[in-house]
């Protein structure tokens, strides 16, 4: 028993001792204790695998934009686990059916080596996919047995658009291509780690069809390899490395350019304005004469959406009332009282 007692200690021994029960039950504080091998420390920080799980909780947004066109079914994805790991650890956990894909990581930078990632996916849900992609209602995925070649054939299309997500998620931090190599069905003939390799495992929960149907998608990387990249991961700011097309670009201002040119834009032209009385605008008559504050050959305001635009002189041509352009209104010119006013507002 601790030499001083809690505050509940104290009370539950008055309670017993009303009770004349004779005894008294006390609480210990119980401390959690976390087990740590000190002979392979961990090689990344909280704060890393932050960044880590930024990066991923995009990827699952984009990817659950893919299912969800692909199946045409509702699709939601969350990361839900990133740990450290051994790689014998993570292989003796996969079932012998597996739905494995191994995905080539190409950095554009050489200072970093090439590497090659593992996505493991349930394999209800890869029959779940295949029902949908062949116009089924999604009811055939309960099965115990191996894929069949038009079934992997398919899945590879799936993995292989899977595989570019990946590359366009991971391109955000690094510049860097991915390309999908091969589908694996059998986790024991997949050695391309050595056992005491030290991988990251990050894990997806995945839900399709409405909540009908849970299953999990996990990705293996290599810890060689993130080390080397994971400084180029920023939890506020990110930045995009992936070069983009010149000609692209152009074209996409060109087509900005051309839409906005054909909007309608509300022209007007004011040469002044003036204040009356409601009665005395109720009197007015037919040629009656209201006397204006500018000549007749005073420059005009030219309005464009009620903003002040330009000044012109009026004119005629081929017997028609007619504008000429002098000058385009800068927010420094000076204007008239009332044309201040329409600049303000």
């Amino acid at each position: 028993m601790p030499e001083q007692l809690s505050q509940s200690q104290i009370d539950a021994l008055l309670k017993n001792l009303q009770t004349n029960s004779g005894e008294v039950k006390v609480e210990e504080n119980k401390r959690k204790v976390r087990e740590y091998d000190f002979k392979s420390p961990k090689k990344f920080t909280k704060e890393q695998f932050k960044s880590l799980d930024s990066l991923h909780e995009t990827f699952s947004r984009m990817l659950s934009s893919y299912f969800s066109g692909l199946l045409r079914t509702v699709c939601e994805i969350e990361v839900v686990q990133i740990e450290e790991n051994d790689y014998y650890e993570y292989n003796n956990a996969l079932p012998d059916t597996a739905l494995m894909s191994l995905v080539d990581m190409h950095p554009a930078d050489k200072r970093y080596d090439d590497a090659t990632m593992i996505l493991d996916l349930s394999p209800t849900l890869g029959f779940y996919i295949i029902d949908r992609v062949l116009g089924g209602p999604g009811t055939g995925y309960n099965f115990d047995r191996d894929f069949t070649d038009i079934e992997i054939a398919l899945l590879s299309s799936v993995f292989e658009r899977i595989s570019g997500v990946l590359g366009d998620t991971w391109a955000q931090n690094l510049e860097i291509t991915a390309s999908f190599n091969q589908i694996e069905t059998n986790a024991r003939l997949l050695q391309i780690f050595a056992p005491e390799d030290t991988v990251v495992i990050v894990i997806l929960n995945i839900k399709m069809g409405g909540g009908i149907l849970d299953g999990t998608l996990s990705i293996c990387i290599p810890a060689e390899f993130l080390e080397s990249v994971i400084h180029t991961f920023s939890l506020r700011y990110v930045r995009n490395t992936k070069k983009q097309d010149v000609e692209k670009e152009e074209a996409k201002k060109r087509i900005i350019l051309e839409n906005v040119c054909d909007s309608e834009m509300a022209l007007k032209v004011i040469f002044d304005e003036f204040q009356l009385d409601l009665q005395e605008i109720m009197h007015l008559q037919p040629d009656d004469v209201i006397p204006l504050s500018k000549r007749v050959d005073s420059d005009v305001l030219v309005t464009v959406d009620s903003m002040p635009w330009f000044t012109a002189k009026l004119g005629e041509t081929k017997q028609k009332k007619a504008i000429r352009l002098n000058n385009i209104v800068s927010k420094g010119d000076e204007v008239a009282p009332w044309e201040s006013k329409k600049a303000s507002s």
